[in-house]
Order: structure tokens, then C-alpha cells, then sequence
């Protein structure tokens, strides 16, 4: 007749070891990804960026512009119009397309105006992304904006 082990001190030191070991490990792990994949500031520095945010704001906002942004079948699109709707061509036109978390996929990809809308060949994959949009008015007012879409399969 066999007997039953007993649970020791050594027993019971090796499965607290493995468990928190693994716990450890695993909230390392996460650290690092999260701090390996931190895209990086916005801005050098925020305060003197605040100073005039409240009046660059007011500016963008009398421009009455709004911004609309898609995906799919191969290509992006871009919608920029005045505050009457009609279809808008800024003279400068910067557009970042990447994922929040992450640089990896960023492109700035080289948009053609149709007449009505801007068109790029970019295949997404599936998921969210983000538009960063930068153009500039005729009378210098800065215009920029943060689209967010979604890319199904």
C-alpha cells in the first residue's frame, strides 16, 4: 500500500515561488510591450502648448471647416468642407494614418483631390486607425483634427 505524500515547507515554498514567479514575469512582460510601443509625446511641452490652445481653437472653430475620414477597398478617403459644405482644397495638406498605440504602421500617404474629396491608394488592415489631419487656411489659420475610423475585413 502506497501512502500519501506530505505537504512540506519546501512543497509549499515551491508553489508560492512558481506562482508569483509567473505573476512577475508576466507584469514585466506587459511593462516592457507597454513602454517599447508608447508612441512619444504630443508636445514638448504641454504648458506653454496650453497658453494657446483656448485662441488656436477659437481660430480653427471660425473657420467652420469639418473633416470626415474612410476607409476601404484599397484606398482612404478624405472629406474637408467650409461651413456651407462645399468641398474644400487647402493649399497644405498633412495627413498621418496610423494606429493610437503604436508608430509601427504610421504613413503619410499622398492624397489626390477629386474635386469634391481626397483620394489615396492605402489598403488598412482590419481595425481602428486614426487620421491626424493638418492643413492650413488661405489666411494662415492652422486646421487640425483627429479622425478615428474603423476598417472591417
Amino acid at each position: 500500500m502506497t501512502h500519501p505524500r506530505k505537504l512540506t515547507g519546501w512543497h509549499v515554498l515551491a508553489i508560492f515561488t512558481a506562482a508569483f514567479g509567473t505573476i512577475i514575469a508576466v507584469n514585466l512582460t506587459l511593462a516592457w510591450n507597454a513602454i517599447a510601443t508608447f508612441p512619444g509625446l504630443e508636445v514638448p511641452n504641454s504648458y506653454i502648448a496650453s497658453q494657446t490652445f483656448d485662441a488656436r481653437r477659437a481660430a480653427q472653430t471660425a473657420l467652420g471647416w469639418a473633416a470626415h475620414a474612410e476607409a476601404g477597398d484599397g484606398r482612404v478617403i478624405l472629406r474637408l468642407t467650409d461651413a456651407t459644405g462645399a468641398p474644400l482644397n487647402p493649399a497644405d495638406l498633412r495627413v498621418t494614418i496610423g494606429r493610437s498605440t503604436s508608430v509601427r504602421d504610421d504613413s503619410e500617404p499622398a492624397f489626390l483631390f477629386d474635386g469634391r474629396q481626397f483620394v489615396a491608394d492605402l489598403s488598412l488592415a482590419p481595425g481602428h486607425w486614426n487620421f491626424w489631419v493638418k492643413a492650413t487656411a488661405p489666411d494662415g489659420t492652422p486646421f487640425e483634427q483627429r479622425l478615428e475610423t474603423f476598417v472591417r475585413n
